[in-house]
């Protein structure tokens, strides 16, 4: 294990508050391959332990957090149905920064602005750890599922399907 310094999230201090086990991952950024992909690669993991942090608008509820494996897009009906919405759809990239305070390949379901509901897909159940963005773009958080599923309130649910 390397001993550089790595500079503390928010996220990070969150979780720290909460005395949540977790270690903070760093990894090569490539402002062209933003992918969760790219960071699987960049970590030596596989795709199915990196999940990416998406932020979506529900013609009822507003906004919501779906967390999804690396290699997966969010199924947008499914997403609509366990959210208790009609309509949903992913939300500008504009509008990523001013409602979370997190830009693209930086976004973490931990310390967002506002407390949002968060899903998390069902492939977490059983697994040891996964990795989220720990908010900032080069910095991952490995974390065990179940202790960021009662962190952030998520529910886990088949919000996803393969890319």
């Amino acid at each position: 294990m390397s001993h550089t310094k790595i500079e503390k999230t928010n996220a990070a201090r969150l979780l720290d508050r909460a005395k949540i086990p977790y270690e903070l991952v760093p990894y090569a950024v490539d402002e062209e391959h933003l992918s969760a992909q790219h960071v699987a690669e960049q970590l030596g993991e596989d795709i199915e332990s990196v999940f990416k942090t998406l932020v979506l608008k529900g013609d009822r509820t507003g906004y919501f957090v779906c967390v999804v494996p690396g290699h997966h897009e969010v199924d947008l009906k499914a997403a609509a149905r366990v959210s208790g919405n009609k309509k949903v759809d992913l939300i500008p990239m504009k509008e990523l920064l001013p409602v979370t305070g997190y830009i693209r390949g930086g976004c973490s379901p931990v310390g967002m602005k506002k407390s949002f509901p968060t899903f998390i897909h069902r492939s977490v159940e059983g697994r040891p750890f996964i990795y989220v963005s720990a908010g900032v773009r080069g910095l991952q958080l490995k974390v065990a599922p179940e202790a960021l599923i009662g962190y952030v309130h998520a529910t886990v649910a088949d919000i996803s399907r393969e890319a």
